[in-house]
């Protein structure tokens, strides 16, 4: 069965914490959002703020191939007829193919937030249904706290939506706006209206009690053939049903068709994308398109994936755009080792016993601190070095950064950094902005002589996590950094209860990998190629 999608990202998404758009940004998401299939895509409320009146009118120079624009508002105010309330106008001046107005349903919500009678918000309902029928537009109706309204007087909520489709509404939408409605109390009540309207009936659930994706599915269970969300759950409070998980189950697990199954695969990709331009994080444990979706750690689960991956892997990550990864850890086996080994062509240069000694010095790692579920390139030099114990190219004699402030000027970081090569000691003083930069810039020209390449590896990233915390200002800290060069991005880690020398080992770690990289191409050693880092 076909269930439509309604993506309400750029409007109800953006009434979540720390998510905000431009209007340009908005622009970008619903041509990604057209081109991925979504059939509705509500762009803003044009009567609410400026910023959604511009998006409207720049949106109208948008060539959507398959998604209709949607504007969203409410029923008239009381004190307003319908034809002279600026908000329903503003609906009607937004020109799009759609709308989707809000009513109220819960009798609560009626006598007390609006101040009418019953019968006055029924009038109000279908006159702005009716109203915005009669400029064309189709009117999706977005039925207010339905679930809590039915609970509360089920005949009159029943009555809200009669009101609606007696004035032309072409969907009921039933919203969970406090997102606290039980499953299977919600799938009786779709199942009812059901019954009891025949129209095309939606769903709008709210996550306040993490259900809002098993409520959409059971909406659709019961009936339901159009489904409001938003990807990457985005929303006020707990945000709305995240519609990417909708999206897979009810492709990939119940046989319905929502955007088909090629657009399928760029799922992953179009939810990083717009957590980039909210300048969010995309979840790691995001079911289907996170990082952690199909990440494997501990050791048995590794050594079972490796023989068939559908023992710990629901659907195939490709599916979805995404992709298996097995993680480095203290809670590796030897098939995690294996693996990793593999994926970076280097499986075939450990023998078995070099295979476990690794895997020990790793556990013993972690032990101290070091996590390379995230600092793969560190992982990748402890196996370049055992690979090459006694290739060294420079050695470190030392280091030394100092700080202090003068009268006004700020504060002044500077480094030293002293080296051993071939061609005799090398020692470099930089002064930098403070003393992270300042360890860096002098350790890259130290070493620009030996290895000229190193000025092409660039600071993406950097993160510390404290890890004993009950030692106060002693405690031991993890600095992971991430770094770029032209083939690749790439972490590395370093441990220490000094925050400068945890920073310096990972900065050693990324420089030496690069080398070893480098002299192994140059080299034509096996792995010749460039090594797939995640």
């Amino acid at each position: 069965m076909k269930i439509a999608t309604f993506d309400t990202t750029l409007r109800d998404g953006t009434q979540g914490e720390a998510v905000s758009y431009s209007v340009d940004d908005k622009l970008l998401i619903a041509q990604k959002l057209d081109a991925f299939g979504i059939d509705y895509i509500e762009g803003g409320w044009p009567g609410s703020n400026p910023k959604d009146r511009e998006f409207f009118a720049r949106a109208r120079d948008l060539t959507l191939g398959h998604a209709k624009l949607t504007a969203f508002g409410a029923t008239h105010l009381a004190r307003y007829r319908v034809d002279e309330d600026p908000s329903v106008q503003a609906l009607v001046e937004a020109n799009t193919p759609a709308v989707a107005i809000f009513g109220k349903t819960w009798d609560f919500h009626v006598t007390r937030a609006l101040g009418i009678t019953l019968d006055e918000n029924l009038v109000l309902i279908a006159e702005t249904v009716r109203h915005l029928k009669d400029h064309g537009r189709e009117v999706i109706y977005d039925a207010e706290h339905f679930f809590d309204g039915y609970r509360a007087n089920p005949d009159y909520a029943l009555r809200t939506l009669e009101a609606a489709v007696g004035a032309g509404a072409d969907v009921l939408c039933l919203c969970d706006t406090n997102g606290g409605t039980q499953t299977a109390r919600l799938g009786d009540i779709v199942a009812e209206v059901r019954r009891r309207v025949d129209t095309v009936i939606g769903i709008h659930p709210h996550n306040d009690s993490d259900l809002a994706v098993a409520n959409a599915l059971a909406a659709v269970a019961a009936g339901a053939t159009h489904v409001q969300g938003c990807l990457n759950g985005y929303g006020e409070r707990c945000g709305n049903v995240n519609l990417a998980s909708v999206i897979a189950n009810l492709e990939l697990k119940l046989g319905h068709e929502t955007v088909g199954r090629e657009r399928l695969k760029d799922l992953a990709s179009l939810c990083a994308y717009i957590a980039d331009l909210a300048n969010l994080p995309l979840r790691n444990d995001q079911p289907f398109v996170g990082r952690s979706a199909f990440a494997h750690k501990g050791g048995i689960h590794v050594a079972a994936v490796l023989k068939d991956s559908a023992t710990y892997e629901h659907i195939q990550p490709e599916l979805v755009g995404n992709r298996q990864r097995v993680l480095v850890s203290d809670l590796s086996g030897r098939g995690n080792i294996l693996y990793k080994l593999e994926q970076q062509g280097l499986a075939s240069r450990l023998d078995a016993d070099a295979r476990r000694a690794l895997l020990d010095r790793v556990k013993q790692l972690e032990y101290e601190g070091y996590e390379f579920e995230s600092a793969e390139g560190s992982f990748e030099l402890i196996v370049r070095q055992a690979l090459a114990p006694g290739e060294r190219v420079f050695d470190i004699l030392g280091y030394q950064v100092t700080m202090r402030s003068e009268g006004g000027d700020g504060p002044r970081a500077e480094a030293t950094v002293s080296l051993q090569a071939d061609q005799g000691p090398l020692t470099v003083t930089i002064t930098g902005h403070g003393p992270f930069n300042a360890l860096h810039e002098a350790f890259c020209q130290a070493v620009t002589p030996i290895f000229p390449a190193v000025v092409d590896i660039e600071l993406v990233d950097y993160k510390v996590r404290v890890l004993d915390s009950y030692k106060g200002t002693a405690a031991k800290v993890r600095v992971l950094i991430e770094w770029a060069n032209e083939h690749r991005t790439f972490a590395t880690v370093g441990v220490s209860d000094n925050v400068i020398e945890a920073s310096w080992k990972a900065l050693v770690d990324a420089v030496q990998l690069e080398r070893m990289r480098a002299a192994d191409l140059t080299h034509g050693g096996i792995d010749a190629r460039p090594v797939q880092v995640q």
